[in-house]
């Protein structure tokens, strides 16, 4: 869920300004997953513009510390959220650590790189959320560690029912700045995208794996 949709708001008017949002749906964007995308958040731009930066920072930082109080530890999702996860562990003033989807095959083989001990409480943050399953790896490997997740926060979230179940399923929270939403309708305000585009936009995120692209 959002942490508030004024923030939700003005989050997605500054990742339209630094046009972190791409359209192309005549030659879509291939994701990890394989799925193709008419859209594509790239949200490492945020770390290249220092005042939205901080403001992801500060809304990031600021919802920590009132929901969950301050952590032992921040834990950033490599290697997206490595960026902004250091800046909101400055923020709060506390250690850092970032977290790779599988363990190094080679040198000290470590998956979680930084000081963690057994038995702390951390807060994940994250760049983005698709499918979920990138997040729930790095989730996996610092309960694996012992560590105690009190939840998630993400820079923004396509909010698919599988990336929900999979959230769910694990019993963890994630709240997020801004989400798919958000962006497309301040992007049709901003004439970023037209009534056209948006009913695409909105049809993709109904059964993204099997969208297929104009021809």
């Amino acid at each position: 869920m959002i942490i508030d949709e004024n923030i939700a708001d003005k989050a997605a008017e500054l990742l339209l300004q630094i046009n972190a949002i791409k359209l192309n749906s005549k030659n879509p964007f291939t994701w990890a997953s394989g799925w193709k995308s008419p859209i594509y958040c790239d949200n490492r731009l945020i770390l290249s513009y220092p005042p939205i930066r901080n403001f992801f920072r500060d809304e990031m930082g600021k919802f920590i510390d009132q929901h969950y109080g301050k952590p032992d530890l921040i834990a950033g999702v490599a290697t997206g959220a490595i960026g902004i996860g250091i800046l909101v562990a400055e923020f709060l003033g506390i250690p850092f650590v970032y977290v790779r989807p599988e363990p190094k095959d080679h040198g000290r083989k470590n998956q979680i790189e930084g000081h963690a001990e057994s038995g702390q409480s951390c807060v994940v943050i994250e760049d983005l959320i698709s499918t979920g399953k990138s997040s729930m790896l790095a989730v996996h490997a610092l309960k694996e560690s012992g560590i105690h997740i009190k939840g998630m926060v993400a820079v923004f979230s396509y909010e698919f029912e599988e990336s929900k179940q999979l959230f769910e399923e694990n019993h963890l929270d994630l709240f997020t700045i801004s989400n798919y939403d958000f962006v497309l309708q301040r992007a049709l305000k901003s004439d970023y995208i037209h009534a056209n585009e948006l009913l695409l936009l909105e049809e993709w995120k109904l059964n993204p794996q099997s969208w297929k692209p104009i021809s």
